[in-house]
C-alpha cells in the first residue's frame, strides 16, 4: 500500500479525531476515504486494515498532539470552505420565474421510502427555485393495489420531510375526463379496442404483427368501448393506442391505454371499472394540471415518446419530460413488492424496521428531514446510477444533530473488565464538548465493561487508560480481564479505551 495513501488515511483521522474528542472510528474514517478516493471501493478489504492500522496510532496520540500534526501536516484540511449554493440542481431549460409548476405523483400501493424522498424533495426544490408551484398526485388508477392505508402513510411521510404542496388531488377524480380522452382517440382512429387473447397480444408485440382488432372500424370500435363499462370482463377487451407494430421501440408497438378492473377503490368504490394505465393518465393528468416540467426516473425513457405522441393527437399542451437516476442504497432493498415480502414473511418487525429505507424506518433510526433532502441536492440531477452508501446519509445526519445531541458511548460486544484498587466511586463526564450542554454523573465501582475489539489487543502487561478516569496495567486475560491503577496523569504515549 503506498506512502501517499497512508497520508491521506492519517489525515482524515487526526481530522475526525479533532471533531470527536481525540477518538476516531475506524468505519467513519472508511467513509471519507471512499468519499476522497472513489475508485478503492473495490480494493476496500486491502485498506481497512491499513485503515484499523492508523486509527490505533491517532487514538493513542494526546489531542494536543493531534492537534498539532493536523495544523502542521495537513493545514488544507482545515480551511474552512465557502458554503454552496443550497441546490445542486441544474437549471432548467425554457423555465420561467412565478410560471414553473411541476409535481409528485406516487402510487398509493407503499409506504413511502428514500426514492419517494428525492423524487419529491427534486419535484419541490425545482418549483421554489422559480417561485412556481409544486402538485401532489396520487396516481390511483389500479384500484387491486391501493388502499386508504397508503394515502395517508404517502401525506405523512412527505408531511415529515417538510414537502409543501400548492395543490392535492387524485388521479381517480379525473375518470370522466379521461373517459372524454379516449373516446377522441377512437373517434380520430387513433386508439382501438382488442379483444385478442392477452397471450396473443404479447406474441404480436414480440414478433411485430398486427391483430385482426386493428382493422376494425370507428363506428365498431365505439360500441366495443361502451361494452367495456358493462358487457365485457377483465382481461376480454383492452384499448390500444394505434402506434407502429414495426417500431424499433416496443412502448409504442401498440401499447395498452386502459383496461377493465373489477374491484372496489379505495376512495370511488365500484363507481368506475374501466382505468388508465400510467402512461395515458400521466399524459392527460400532466396537460390539464398546468405541470411545465415533469420529472421521473430513468427507466421510464422509453415511454417519452408514447407521452408526447399521445398529447399531440389529442392536441393538449406538453410539459418538457426529464428524467433523473434512481435512488438505492447499497444493501437495502428500495422495491415496493420486496419491502412487502420481506414484513409479510417477519423478516422485518414492520415498515418502520430501523434496516429498511423507507421514511418510517429512517425517522425511527433518528435520521432527520434536512439531512436527507441535503443528501438528496448533494447527489445533483443526473442520470448516472445512484447507488449510495447508507453512510453517507449518516453523515449529513450527524452534521445535522452533532450541536444538540449529547454524547454517549457504547461497548460493543462487550467484555467484562476489574479494576481492583478503584479508589473512585463516581466519575462527571460532559453531554457534549459545548459546555452548556452539562454533564452527567456516573457511579463506578471498579466493574467496567469494554468492546471485544479493545480487548483482543491486550496483553498481560499492557498500560491503557480508561478515558476520563485514569491509567490502567493489565494483570490478567481471561472471559474477565483484571487490572490494576497505576496513576491518574495523562500520558499521551499509551491507548486510550472507551468503556
Amino acid at each position: 500500500m503506498d506512502d501517499e495513501l497512508k497520508k491521506v488515511i492519517r489525515g482524515i483521522a487526526l481530522l475526525n479525531a479533532s471533531e470527536h474528542d481525540g477518538m476516531t472510528r475506524i468505519d467513519a474514517v472508511i467513509s471519507k476515504v471512499i468519499g476522497t478516493r472513489p475508485e478503492l471501493r473495490e480494493r476496500i478489504k486491502e485498506v481497512i486494515p491499513l485503515i484499523s492500522d492508523v486509527v490505533k496510532e491517532v487514538n493513542k496520540l494526546s489531542m494536543p498532539v493531534q492537534k498539532a500534526e493536523l495544523e502542521k501536516e495537513f493545514p488544507e484540511l482545515l480551511v474552512v470552505k465557502p458554503k454552496q449554493e443550497r441546490s445542486g440542481l441544474p437549471p432548467l431549460e425554457g423555465a420561467e420565474h412565478d410560471k414553473v409548476v411541476t409535481r409528485f405523483p406516487p402510487e398509493p400501493n407503499g409506504y413511502p421510502h428514500i426514492g419517494h424522498a428525492k423524487a419529491s424533495i427534486i419535484d419541490e426544490e425545482y418549483a421554489r427555485m422559480y417561485g412556481g408551484k409544486l402538485v401532489l398526485r396520487f396516481d390511483d388508477t389500479n384500484p387491486e393495489n391501493e388502499r386508504l392505508e397508503y394515502y395517508a402513510a404517502i401525506k405523512v411521510g412527505l408531511d415529515w420531510l417538510g414537502i409543501k404542496f400548492d395543490l392535492i388531488k387524485n388521479t381517480s377524480d379525473d375518470m370522466e375526463l379521461i373517459y372524454k380522452k379516449a373516446e377522441e382517440l377512437l373517434q380520430s382512429g387513433n386508439a382501438y379496442i382488442c379483444t385478442c387473447d392477452k397471450e396473443i397480444i404479447s406474441k404480436n408485440r414480440r414478433e411485430m404483427l398486427s391483430c385482426k382488432c386493428r382493422s376494425i372500424d370507428i363506428d365498431q370500435n365505439i360500441k366495443r368501448w361502451n361494452n367495456m363499462f358493462e358487457k365485457y370482463k377483465p382481461g376480454e377487451a383492452i384499448v390500444r393506442f394505434r402506434g407502429s407494430m414495426q417500431s424499433e421501440n416496443t412502448v409504442m408497438r401498440d401499447p395498452t391505454l386502459l383496461r377493465i378492473i373489477d374491484g372496489p377503490h379505495p376512495i370511488h368504490r365500484d363507481k368506475y371499472r374501466v382505468w388508465p394505465n400510467y402512461d395515458f393518465a400521466v399524459a392527460i393528468e400532466d396537460s390539464i394540471d398546468g405541470v411545465t416540467h415533469a420529472f421521473r426516473t430513468k427507466e421510464y425513457e422509453l415511454r417519452n415518446e408514447l407521452y408526447y405522441v399521445i398529447l399531440d393527437k389529442l392536441g393538449m399542451r406538453k410539459p418538457k419530460m426529464l428524467e433523473f437516476s434512481r435512488l438505492e442504497f447499497d444493501g437495502m432493498p428500495v422495491s415496493k413488492r420486496v419491502l412487502k415480502s420481506l414484513v409479510q414473511e417477519g423478516k422485518v418487525s414492520g415498515y418502520d424496521d430501523p434496516r429498511l429505507p423507507t421514511l418510517e424506518a429512517l425517522r425511527r433510526r433518528g435520521i432527520v428531514p434536512e439531512a436527507i433532502r441535503r443528501f438528496v441536492l448533494s447527489l445533483g440531477f443526473t442520470k448516472s446510477d445512484t447507488l449510495a452508501p447508507f453512510e453517507t446519509l449518516e453523515s449529513f445526519n450527524r452534521k445535522m444533530v452533532d450541536s444538540t445531541s449529547i454524547r454517549l458511548f457504547i461497548a460493543v460486544d462487550p467484555i467484562k473488565l476489574t479494576v481492583k484498587n478503584n479508589n473512585l466511586t463516581e466519575v462527571k463526564i460532559l453531554n457534549h464538548p459545548q459546555k452548556h450542554m452539562g454533564a452527567r454523573v456516573i457511579q463506578i465501582d471498579g466493574t467496567f465493561y469494554i468492546s471485544n475489539e479493545d480487548a483482543s489487543h491486550l496483553k498481560v502487561g499492557d498500560e491503557v487508560r480508561l478515558l476520563e478516569l485514569y491509567n490502567i496495567k493489565v494483570t490478567k486475560l481471561g472471559s474477565i480481564i483484571e487490572a490494576e491503577v497505576i496513576g491518574a496523569n495523562f500520558k499521551s504515549e499509551i491507548p486510550k479505551i472507551q468503556w
